[in-house]
């Protein structure tokens, strides 16, 4: 049901992230869909079925997630108890921190990349949402800064994990996204392959997690771990957006365990 990120975090952060598996949705969802109902759409799984999965993700984290309206931005939401109002509109922002024990930053994906994040004093920890639009707008430095910020030390040391998503081999994009990331046709870099299209028109593979790694190093984070999986490739593990279309949503939420 659940990943576990093997990473060097204090005993109190407990971060987990969902698989696809372990819920009670019907296909096409199947089976553990976290898709909050309150974000709309005309693809709706039953709320009856979300409630369910939801309430098995937060049992197993131990903590109660605060769902996002993610928006593919940079928006940083600072999460208090106050969030866990089951009356309350989804906040709208692509990342999460908190200092708070038993509230949980947590993120939403389908092949972008999820960013667990915490001090390495445990008391501060966040999550971010990262695909290519996020990553272009600055989630990540956004939200290292928030976890320092909150943190009361803009010099703290800051873990980093980043989970499943889509994997280089399936990643095509084209020039719009080397230009929005800062490549260029002529100066990829090392993180995007020429891959041209059979009809020869331009086509690059793009390593979106190597992307993720650049930008946490260049804010200082050096402790970074990486779960090494595609999304798109293991259908039987994980939803895909990209591979599926109409799909469920996974989470990776992170949380400071009540001591």
């Amino acid at each position: 049901m659940v990943l576990q990120p093997d990473w060097p975090a204090p005993a109190q952060v407990r971060a987990l992230m969902s698989s696809r598996v372990g819920g009670v949705s019907q296909a096409p969802f199947d089976s553990l869909n976290l898709r909050p109902v309150a974000l709309g759409g005309a693809d709706q799984d039953s709320a009856a079925a979300i409630s369910e999965n939801q309430r098995r993700f937060g049992a197993a984290l131990g903590a109660q997630p605060v769902w996002l309206n993610q928006v593919h931005g940079a928006q940083v939401r600072r999460l208090t108890r106050a969030d866990l109002d089951p009356g309350a509109a989804l906040p709208v922002a692509d990342a999460a921190v908190c200092t708070e024990p038993g509230v949980a930053c947590a993120v939403l994906v389908a092949d972008c990349l999820p960013v667990l994040l915490c001090s390495a004093d445990g008391r501060v920890v966040a999550a971010a949402h990262a695909g290519w639009r996020g990553l272009a707008a600055g989630v990540l430095q956004a939200s290292v800064a928030a976890l320092r910020q909150a943190s009361a030390d803009p010099a703290a040391e800051v873990l980093a994990w980043l989970g499943p998503c889509i994997g280089a081999a399936a990643f095509e994009v084209g020039v719009d996204v080397l230009a929005a990331l800062g490549a260029s046709p002529e100066q990829p870099g090392p993180r995007f392959v020429f891959s041209p299209r059979p009809d020869g028109s331009a086509r690059w593979r793009a390593d979106l997690a190597g992307l993720a790694q650049d930008r946490l190093h260049a804010v200082g984070v050096s402790q970074i771990r990486s779960a090494g999986a595609c999304t798109v490739a293991q259908a039987s593990r994980f939803f895909s957006f990209r591979r599926d279309g109409r799909t469920g949503r996974m989470a990776a939420a992170i949380a400071i365990v009540p001591g």
